[in-house]
């Protein structure tokens, strides 16, 4: 019992300063005061109140095993369990849409996710999550009739038990519909980075062979530059090599002269004729 209270003290007190240093870094820090920041302040700040106000009653009823508290406060507990749950799986869905805009559509940013959107975005995560929590909750629309039954008789149990109607809404609201924006948010966003990524690469590639041939403009006599067809590489003759096959191709020609032929002229004297005697 005393090292269960003992994790659960330590995961509540790191959870409320956790969150408690993120808000006060913003605040105090101007530099952090951006756009995007609101959306992890008000996120901070849901979960801090998840600490505070769910995780402690939690705790009780885990160490003691029994509600402490009576009716009233477990239909409280319930209620803020689900709101502010509810509400920081919505700031996680505002930050991704947030991120969207940033870095798929950057030129409408700056147009689209103003202070006047941002606070209508948070205005309504903070609202939609009242709509399944408190209301349905207090007005006892969120279970059968045999739970509230049994919850009047058993004030010791704080049980949740939930009607097939509002499963299926609150499951829609908390967890189906965020879920499927941050998935088709973040998966836009790989795509545009791996686009972004083979376009820098691609960039990268023409950079080099732009410079590779203005050198080979700019120093024609030095080298001579050959393109490996393979892998790309940029093989370079040296101006010595470039000699020395320019003496072999020198060589090969003069092999090919006419040979000298060297002719004996024999020079025969004329015919004399002696005149008998």
């Amino acid at each position: 019992l005393l090292a269960k209270g003992l994790v659960m003290g330590i995961i509540i007190t790191g959870a409320v300063l956790g969150n408690a240093l993120v808000i006060i870094s913003v605040f105090r820090h101007r530099k952090l005061r951006i756009i995007t920041n609101y959306y992890v302040v008000s996120l901070a700040l849901a979960d801090l109140l998840v600490a505070l106000c769910a995780m402690t009653f939690n705790a009780s009823v885990e160490l003691t095993d029994r509600w402490l508290f009576g009716y009233f406060m477990c239909d409280v507990y319930n209620s803020l369990d689900v709101y502010f749950s509810t509400a920081s799986i919505l700031h996680l869905c505002c930050i991704s849409v947030d991120r969207y805009y940033a870095i798929v559509r950057p030129l409408q940013y700056p147009i689209t996710m103003t202070h006047r959107t941002v606070s209508f975005m948070l205005a309504n995560v903070w609202i939609l999550p009242a709509l399944i929590s408190f209301t349905p909750i207090f007005l006892g629309w969120y279970t059968t009739e045999e739970n509230l039954e049994y919850r009047k008789l058993h004030a010791g149990e704080c049980r949740f038990i939930v009607n097939q109607y509002y499963a299926i809404i609150s499951s829609c609201v908390s967890f189906w519909i965020p879920g499927i924006v941050m998935v088709t948010m973040y998966c836009r966003i790989y795509k545009e980075a791996v686009r972004q990524r083979r376009a820098l690469s691609r960039t990268s590639s023409n950079i080099i062979l732009n410079s590779i041939h203005q050198h080979r403009v700019q120093n024609p006599y030095h080298y001579s530059h050959r393109l490996h067809p393979s892998d790309g590489e940029l093989t370079l003759c040296s101006t010595a090599t470039a000699t020395t096959n320019t003496s072999s191709r020198n060589s090969s020609a003069g092999s090919t002269n006419y040979g000298t032929t060297n002719t004996t002229t024999t020079t025969t004297p004329p015919h004399t004729t002696t005149p008998p005697p």
